[in-house]
């Protein structure tokens, strides 16, 4: 997505922006995101201050879900043969991309949308996003933004008391991007005062008291687990659950330890259920209810993710160009992706579907020849930061770097560490990958809480 330069709609003066017409999520699986995240089609002019979405005719297209919507801003009051004559080449574009087999009859008749928010609406809608779900987004915006304007922590607590129901999982995520937002554009002012909301929310809410318990926990979770290192056995973990005094605690054991938590590792708590009695016994069934719980909800979160990145996969498959595709998409690819598309190749190979097995080839070629992962390079930098408040600065510095994949890529180099044994260096060079990730980890909960 390239920029270009345009006339600030307010003082005229010349700025860059990404103006965007056509979004085909059918040969561009990033599309979606850039349209639903406002990255295209926004101006910030440096010279009068102006922010605002541009008017700019929009056709949005995904073959797998029938969808085919136009747009056009109403303040461009052209007539509706001008319209026809603008947006028709986009539509064209869309049709002639696509192979005879997928042109269907929704090619043949676009929803005009007269305002851009119905058109939001309808891609929504096919998501599973229902008009009410998106009031209550709206009613959590709406609440921020008088969060904002209030300036007594008094008044402000008395806010969160007459909101608390509004102040969910849903409401942090949506409070941390408007403060990522506001940190990547430079709005130091907003920033801190969202930083001071953020005190209030995690102290006085009480979703908030948990999200802050929860990173507690996690951290706590996490030194138990790498200080048992590689004498760690699925009786150890039990007994580590077993004595956790909270369920946050149990909670983050599961996030830390999904693959220790296997069939014998249930099995060796249902014996110890059997030979305890009265309280004791419940006390642990009570436990591995819990674990149950725990346990399934963290898989289908992985099953979603995995579905997810399947499903990136094979929409860059369906291409003709895969090399292309693939470069044009590698900021796409998540290791679970990655992960997958490896899978692909070796499932292709043992049918012999040598067709699927030539893209997949390429595809993984692309992504091999790649220059270093940036999760790589930018843990090398951290590694040589003199201590932890330098290390916390860095990721501040660099908060688009602070991902799940930064995360996973640390934890899996400090595990190749500690399984060197006795090697002095690599016994060094785990504890600093073990003290970055224990500082990323923590960033990152608080990033994620908002």
């Amino acid at each position: 997505m390239a920029q270009t330069q345009i006339a600030c709609p307010r003082c005229k003066q010349m700025i860059p922006a990404n103006v965007e017409q056509l979004f085909d999520v059918t040969t561009d699986p990033q599309a979606k995101q850039r349209l639903m995240s406002g990255q295209s089609n926004y101006a910030r002019c440096q010279f009068c201050g102006y922010e605002g979405r541009l008017a700019t005719p929009i056709v949005y297209h995904d073959n797998e879900k029938e969808l085919l919507l136009t747009f056009f801003p109403p303040e461009l009051a052209l007539p509706l043969d001008e319209q026809e004559r603008m947006i028709g080449p986009l539509i064209k574009q869309v049709t002639d991309k696509l192979p005879p087999e997928k042109r269907k009859a929704y090619l043949l008749k676009p929803q005009a949308n007269l305002t851009y928010e119905s058109m939001i609406e309808t891609i929504l809608g096919k998501d599973g996003v229902t008009p009410e779900m998106i009031k209550g987004q709206q009613e959590r915006v709406q609440f921020i933004e008088r969060l904002m304007q209030v300036t007594t922590k008094d008044v402000r607590s008395e806010l969160l008391k007459q909101n608390e129901k509004i102040i969910d999982e849903q409401f942090f995520a949506l409070f941390s991007r408007i403060a990522q937002s506001a940190l990547s554009s430079g709005q130091e002012q907003i920033a801190r005062a969202l930083i001071d909301i953020q005190t209030q929310l995690l102290e006085e809410t009480e979703y908030g008291r948990q999200l802050k318990e929860s990173v507690g926990e996690m951290e706590t979770a996490q030194k138990v687990l790498q200080e048992a290192g590689q004498s760690l056995t699925r009786e150890k973990l039990l007994d580590f659950v077993l004595e956790s005094e909270t369920d946050a605690r149990i909670r983050a054991y599961v996030s830390l330890a999904r693959t220790g938590m296997d069939y014998v590792f249930f099995q060796t708590l249902t014996e110890k259920i059997e030979k305890a009695e009265g309280d004791e016994r419940k006390r642990l069934e009570g436990i591995r209810e819990k674990l149950l719980d725990y346990v399934n909800e963290m898989d289908k979160q992985l099953e979603a993710r995995f579905k997810q990145a399947q499903e990136f996969v094979e929409t860059l498959l369906k291409q003709d160009d895969i090399e292309k595709a693939t470069k044009e998409n590698l900021d796409g690819f998540t290791q679970d992706a990655v992960e997958i598309a490896n899978r692909m190749l070796k499932e292709a190979s043992e049918k012999n579907d040598y067709a699927r097995m030539g893209k997949l080839q390429k595809m993984i070629q692309v992504l091999q020849a790649a220059s270093t992962p940036p999760e790589v390079i930018f843990i090398e930098q951290l590694i040589q930061l003199p201590d932890a408040a330098a290390i916390e600065s860095a990721l501040k510095e660099n908060d688009a770097m602070v991902t799940q994949q930064l995360l996973d890529t640390l934890s899996g180099l400090t595990a190749q560490m500690e399984a060197q044994g006795d090697n002095p260096e690599a016994k060094e060079m785990g504890e600093k990958l073990s003290e970055v990730y224990r500082i990323a980890l923590k960033y990152s909960m608080k990033k994620n809480m908002g």
